[in-house]
């Protein structure tokens, strides 16, 4: 008896000791990425809006996206692309070690790229900048590769928090981004308190964030079908997405020239893009989804539109985040697809923006959770459903390449365990003994007799 006391003693401090520790050291954590995170988005709005005075901007595209290149292929080559996937392959190829460059040079790569009108996001960087001063703060600390990890995650999650006013959201999506099917529970405690803590820094010093109340009466049978049909259409959208971004990689990957050279050309392409389809297109692209979540709708072309600006700018040398790029072609498409469902233009588009995330990012839980912090609880019964069919209908791929897969999204698919999405490739499980199985053949064998001439 006094042996199992002694252990509940032991086992019940070091508990406490550990909750001590980490409370404090998210803390920190959250006021360090809160304090710079604000200066971040300071800055870029003060860019982008002095850059909107000007009517030519975007004939500083190739420039701005030279100099982009620039910075990320000679100074800090982790600060390329959208951010987030280079926080998710440092924690899982580089034992959580982020170089301290890549603080500055994605700050300023991103805000050259988003004022001259670069189709980008503004989480990545975010969450790039947390993750990276999350990192040298550990170092400082001289921590081991365990708590490091613990420790860039919080910067992942506070990063997030503060770009979308989503504490905990954002607390979320750092535990839930980075393998696809688990939460890090481990990492749970630290990163609601970094998200928070960010989130109540990032308000205080002004940051402003889209929040709209959805206006849902009730829970509508009909409309939740409504929902599930709209959120497999979702699901399709975020495979185009993640499609369009995997043609782009290949397409600049194949063009040998030096990088910079190489982004100055993506720039010219998407200013001339810009001037045969409209600048809506360009930039973080706020007005669109705002008059979207007001209810106001959009033509077809527009959500594929922003894949192909989006895809040129993040493959072609510029910097900064996918997310934003996600919530515009989600709320747009939410925006179209509406008067097919005879549904709520700004209802499906609140849908859209959540469950495009969730499919494209694999994240039902935190883009679940964001919906009711952004869009109130009326919309969370609806947005938890919507979001893990887009979830599931995306399938095994992702917009982080980097993310490890710990789940088959169905018991018909074999799938190899622990591979990096990118490297992921799917197979019939017990072909024809599932009713999945059965389904899909039916549909095969249906489809070659369509394809025979003169049947």
């Amino acid at each position: 008896c006094d042996q199992e006391m002694k252990r509940t003693i032991t086992e019940e401090s070091v508990l406490f000791a550990s909750v001590i520790k980490w409370i404090m050291l998210a803390s920190c954590t959250g006021v360090i990425v809160g304090l710079a995170s604000a200066a971040f988005l300071g800055i870029l709005s003060w860019a982008t809006a002095h850059a909107e005075n000007f009517a030519y901007t975007i004939f500083f595209l190739p420039l701005a996206f030279f100099v982009s290149s620039l910075l990320t292929t000679h100074v800090a080559p982790d600060a390329r692309g959208h951010g987030t996937e280079k926080v998710i392959e440092a924690i899982h190829k580089h034992d959580s070690i982020i170089p301290a460059a890549v603080v500055p040079v994605k700050l300023l790569a991103t805000v050259i790229t988003l004022a001259a009108g670069g189709s980008a996001g503004k989480e990545g960087p975010c969450a790039q900048i947390g993750a990276g001063l999350a990192s040298l703060f550990a170092r400082l600390l001289s921590f081991n590769e365990s708590d490091r990890r613990k420790l860039v995650i919080c910067g992942i999650s506070a990063g997030f928090a503060t770009v979308f006013g989503t504490p905990i959201a954002g607390a979320i999506f750092g535990v839930e981004v980075l393998i696809v099917g688990t939460l890090l529970y481990d990492v749970l405690l630290p990163s609601f308190v970094a998200g928070v803590t960010a989130y109540q820094v990032s308000s205080y010093f002004g940051v402003p964030y889209i929040h709209s109340d959805v206006t849902l009466s009730g829970l509508s049978e009909v409309l939740l079908l409504k929902v599930i049909f709209a959120a497999i259409l979702f699901g399709f959208v975020s495979v185009l997405l993640i499609q369009g971004m995997q043609l782009g990689h290949k397409l600049f990957g194949r063009l040998r020239m030096w990088p910079p050279l190489k982004a100055a050309g993506a720039g010219c392409v998407l200013a001339l893009l810009a001037l045969i389809f409209g600048r809506q297109y360009l930039g973080l692209g706020v007005p669109t989804i705002s008059a979207c979540l007001g209810g106001q709708g959009v033509s077809w072309p527009v959500p594929f539109l922003k894949i192909v600006f989006t895809s040129i700018t993040l493959n072609g040398g510029g910097s900064g985040g996918i997310v934003t790029p996600i919530f515009f072609i989600g709320s747009t498409t939410g925006a179209l697809v509406a008067p097919l469902f005879r549904a709520d233009t700004a209802t499906m588009a609140a849908m859209g923006f959540v469950c495009l995330l969730a499919g494209a990012a694999n994240t039902p839980i935190a883009a679940s959770i964001m919906a009711v912090e952004m869009f109130g609880p009326a919309i969370g019964p609806y947005a938890a459903v919507g979001c893990v069919v887009a979830y599931l209908i995306t399938g095994h791929r992702s917009v982080y390449p980097s993310q490890l897969l710990a789940i088959r999204k169905s018991s018909s698919l074999d799938v190899q365990m622990g591979a990096e999405m990118n490297q992921v490739r799917t197979s019939y499980r017990q072909k024809g003994t599932t009713p999945a199985g059965r389904f899909a053949a039916l549909v095969r064998r249906a489809a070659a007799k369509w394809r025979k001439p003169g049947q």
